[in-house]
């Protein structure tokens, strides 16, 4: 009896055989390719970590042709990781950090990466928000922000225009991966409308909004919009020789990576709340319609009546990858430098009187010249009240931005945590210690790439919605309660600490 086929172009779906979904996840540094089974079982996984550079102050940027290198690297090595044949594959999904802003020429070419710790266009964005900050966010339902695509788009008008004269297409970092995977110059809702390039809520672009940020001349340069789980091309020729995929395998638009990892962890409807301690600190609640709030720092759309409020800063676990990067790996000392922070942290008690930091590395969500500090050290701390401190420092700037969230009119009763901290042994209850607040962790670690897969797998018609997707593929593992006696130590530190912080801005102000 003949096997039922599907065909994609020039790729068939074999129905009997065993099929899988590769979810790819772009962030700031690392590339992952991770494989699924359609029960959400990790098969493999490949990463590899690139470069930044700061050729300036402020200034983080990367190299797209590594960038495209190592995602070929790591989508060849998961592939052979798992054992399996390409054709067996049957979609592919990219999630990829939000905002930055990654370049085009005219012939196609790379241009530029700029990352989203990136604050060069902080001045730039102080302008654009005195001028129409209002009208801004009447229409996008965000201001302008240092590295928010357009507003790092006119700043490279008014101080590149060499490199705005050469640019043909604006991408995001995911559409790079898509565009050098399909050779099509396409993004999706959910980035466009989380880098504030979109009108809210029909999430289209909108050349009034172009005109207040300077840009009217852009219209042009930007890329077809699509719903995230379209197939918006199929592997290339030239990418599957580059990559190990088959030619014709479908490719869909892909997802701000906020949203990708709250379907991997398990959340996309209505009152569902997830927290993503990554790089960036990520507070977001789902609604059916968006929160019309100028408090809220963002909302994405990413479907019909689908939408996520956003509270988020680069103010996360990006300090505990710089402390482990100076302090720890310096020497090479250790094979595993994040369970040292973890140990050391663990033969601490929280304790009222414990150093306090603040996480503003890369500055802070409501003072962009923000920085980081430690203060409070006695002679009888150690490593572990530093780095206890670090992790307190962090949670306390996600509990600011929940308390945003709330203010606005979310409400919500548990929130899933995910991101690089939840695979910490003390982060998970801590936060729920800090927040009053049960916190669920996703059984899977890579619930960014999982939420690509899974959305891959509704854009080629494996699942009827996202719902059905995510009861299939992913599944709870560990819930943290919160501590009485720990809920109300953190209350107090937490007035502390917004004190602290709030005293320090006009210092900081100052040194500029």
């Amino acid at each position: 009896m003949r096997r039922p086929v599907k065909k994609l172009g020039k790729f068939i779906i074999v129905a009997e055989s065993k099929q899988y979904l590769l979810g790819l996840d772009a962030g700031n540094t690392v590339i992952k390719a991770v494989l699924f089974d359609l029960q959400g079982k990790q098969i493999a996984k490949h990463a590899l970590d690139g470069k930044s550079s700061s050729p300036q102050a402020g200034h983080v940027e990367r190299d797209l042709n590594e960038l495209w290198a190592n995602a070929q690297e790591a989508i060849q090595n998961c592939i052979a990781k798992a054992g399996i044949e390409a054709s067996q594959i049957v979609g592919v999904g990219c999630a990829g950090h939000g905002n930055g802003l990654y370049l085009l020429d005219k012939n196609d070419q790379p241009l530029v990466g700029i990352q989203s710790l990136d604050t060069r266009a902080a001045e730039m964005a102080r302008k654009l928000r005195d001028r129409h900050g209002e009208r801004f966010h009447q229409l996008c339902l965000q201001k302008p922000w240092p590295s928010q695509t357009p507003t790092l788009l006119a700043w490279v008008k008014h101080h590149r225009p060499d490199l705005y004269e050469q640019t043909g297409t604006v991408m995001l970092c995911k559409d790079f991966i898509t565009f050098s995977l399909t050779g099509e110059r396409v993004s999706d809702y959910s980035d466009m409308s989380g880098c504030g390039l979109t009108r809210m809520p029909d999430c289209v672009y909108d050349d009034e909004l172009l005109a207040l940020y300077g840009l009217a001349d852009a219209r042009e340069m930007l890329p077809r919009l699509a719903d995230p789980a379209e197939i918006v091309g199929t592997v290339t020729p030239a990418a599957a020789k580059a990559t190990g995929l088959c030619e014709g395998t479908p490719v869909i638009a892909g997802y701000f990576d906020v949203v990708s990892s709250a379907m991997g962890s398990g959340v996309v409807s209505a009152g569902e709340a997830s927290i993503i301690v990554g790089t960036w600190g990520i507070n977001q609640v789902f609604s059916s319609k968006p929160v019309n709030d100028e408090t809220v720092f963002m909302v994405a759309g990413f479907g019909e009546n689908r939408f996520v409020n956003i509270e988020s800063s680069a103010t996360s676990a990006a300090n505990l990858e710089w402390y482990v990067r100076e302090f720890v790996e310096r020497g090479h000392h250790h094979d595993d430098p994040f369970g040292f922070c973890n140990d050391r942290l663990g033969q601490t008690t929280a304790g009222i009187d414990d150093p306090f930091f603040l996480p503003f590395l890369y500055g802070s969500g409501q003072a962009p010249n923000s920085r980081a500090g430690f203060l409070g050290l006695a002679g009888w701390h150690n490593e572990g009240h530093v780095l206890r401190a670090l992790f307190e420092g962090v949670m306390f700037e996600h509990r600011r931005h929940i308390s945003v969230l709330r203010k606005a009119g979310l409400v919500f009763e548990r929130a899933v945590l995910s991101g690089g901290g939840s695979r910490s042994p003390h982060w998970p209850q801590m936060f729920a210690d800090g927040l009053n607040l049960p916190v669920m962790v996703s059984k899977t670690s890579e619930t960014g790439a999982l939420g690509a897969a899974i959305g891959a797998g509704c854009g080629v018609g494996l699942f009827a919605d996202y719902e059905t997707a995510i009861a299939a593929m992913t599944e709870p593992d560990r819930e943290y309660h919160p501590d009485k006696d720990h809920v109300q130590l953190y209350d107090k530190r937490y007035q502390l600490w917004q004190e602290l912080a709030g005293t320090v801005q006009d210092f900081w102000s100052r040194l500029k």
